[in-house]
């Protein structure tokens, strides 16, 4: 665990799992959905997992996540911060990525990005904007904001009103992933594998129509699938994304 500051008052601890004996692996950026805490990168199991395949990996959460949320009255949280949350967060995954690149440790031309829930929304726009993104993994993701917001099980009934507002969604308007997820020009695997009361049928929608051409859309019923079927494979696709392309032999 590597304790990281770049804003002030806001440490960000950062799991990184190198896999032994492979020099200069490709790393995948890991963000889970909010609420979700970082204690599964501190069980041995999952980090032998996700370091299978000699692919490195680095864990994290979100601001105003997990051991990110402090120092502020309960009424303020993810969602009524969410224009700080989702835009601290993206700006975290640039800096996270100079980090990596002055460690000098892992492959930088070998990025990729898995997120779920709100950090799928927040993996859209950072891969929209960064460059050294190879390949994205999305599950559950977030966004479509004013369908999002009028309909998630996770917005309380008593403040969803406010969040609804004009003034609110004008605020949220500019980070909403529906709006940049066409600009995204690398692979990409989209899937929803829960039930549509965090994200309703309207916003899981809108986020698949604005992917672009070449993302890997995978139906709900087969996603839910594959995903009891071969657990230990689920991050096969973006390790795959990440390796050398086989050589060609001529005859």
């Amino acid at each position: 665990m590597i304790q990281l500051t770049w804003r002030t008052g806001d440490p960000i601890h950062l799991f990184l799992i190198l896999p032994k004996g492979q020099p200069k692996p490709p790393v995948i950026l890991y963000l889970y959905s909010y609420p979700s805490d970082n204690d599964r990168f501190i069980d041995d199991d999952f980090c032998k997992f996700l370091a299978q395949g000699g692919v490195a990996a680095a864990g994290f959460v979100s601001a105003l996540t997990g051991q990110r949320y402090h120092n502020r009255p309960m009424k303020q949280w993810f969602i009524s911060e969410l224009p700080e949350a989702v835009g601290n967060s993206v700006e975290d995954v640039h800096m996270m990525l100079n980090f990596l690149a002055a460690r000098g440790d892992v492959d930088m031309t070998r990025v990729g990005m898995f997120g779920e829930g709100s950090g799928a929304a927040i993996a859209i726009l950072a891969a929209a904007a960064e460059p050294r993104i190879k390949a994205l993994d999305l599950v559950d993701p977030w966004g479509d904001w004013p369908d999002w917001l009028a309909k998630s099980s996770l917005v309380p009934d008593g403040e969803r009103a406010d969040y609804v507002k004009p003034e609110f969604l004008k605020q949220v308007a500019p980070l909403d992933p529906a709006g940049w997820f066409g600009q995204v020009k690398l692979p990409v695997r989209l899937q929803y594998l829960s039930d549509p009361a965090v994200t309703p049928p309207a916003a899981r929608a809108r986020i698949t129509a604005a992917a672009p051409k070449q993302t890997r859309v995978i139906p709900q019923s087969e996603a839910v699938a594959q995903y009891k079927a071969a657990k230990l494979k689920f991050f096969d696709w973006i390790k795959d994304q990440l390796r050398p392309a086989p050589v060609q032999v001529q005859r």
